[in-house]
């Protein structure tokens, strides 16, 4: 890593919060950004789209003076085990993935409820007209009309593909 010159000074950090603060951000929850935070999940997503505000903290390269998280204590978010240049990038991550839960932002309000990760699973495979593409079918069952057996299809795929391609998420022990 590089030296101290790399590393965020406290001082502007705590001035940059109190105007924040002094200025119709009271209620706003401070959240830093950092690889050290706890992993960003759809569920914080979700308590996170429910505060007044955020205000969220961006390093870059080093990151901050350690006195930044004692002073502030600030809710600490890591969008990945990965290293990035800075915040930057988890900020929008965290910024999109808010703003799309608060009412009217996305349109119709049911459209949350059938997405990858709302039922802490990954989203069933969609498909498009024509039923056949180069020998590939739509699963006839889609074509069928049954609603029902459509939704139990669609249950059942969302399992499958979850537990192939992410099992941590229906095991929450597991490392992934």
């Amino acid at each position: 890593g590089g030296g101290p010159g790399m590393v965020i000074m406290a001082e502007p950090v705590f001035e940059a919060v109190e105007h924040l603060r002094r200025n119709g951000r009271e209620e706003s929850l401070l959240v830093l950004l950092t690889p050290g935070g706890v992993r960003y999940t759809q569920t914080l997503a979700r308590e996170l789209s429910r505060k007044k505000g955020l205000i969220l903290l961006c390093g870059h390269y080093e990151g901050f003076d350690e006195r930044v998280s004692q002073g502030l204590a600030p809710l600490e978010l890591s969008i990945g085990d990965y290293v990035l240049t800075g915040g930057e990038i988890p900020a929008m991550v965290v910024l999109d993935s808010v703003v799309r839960l608060i009412p009217g932002v996305l349109g119709a309000p049911g459209s949350l409820a059938e997405e990858s990760f709302s039922e802490g699973m990954l989203e069933y495979p969609q498909y498009t007209r024509p039923p056949e593409v180069r020998g590939m079918k739509v699963p006839g069952v889609l074509l069928s009309g049954d609603h029902a057996e459509i939704a139990r299809w669609r249950r059942r795929a969302a399992e499958e593909r979850t537990k192939a391609r992410r099992p941590d998420l229906l095991d929450p022990g597991a490392k992934g």
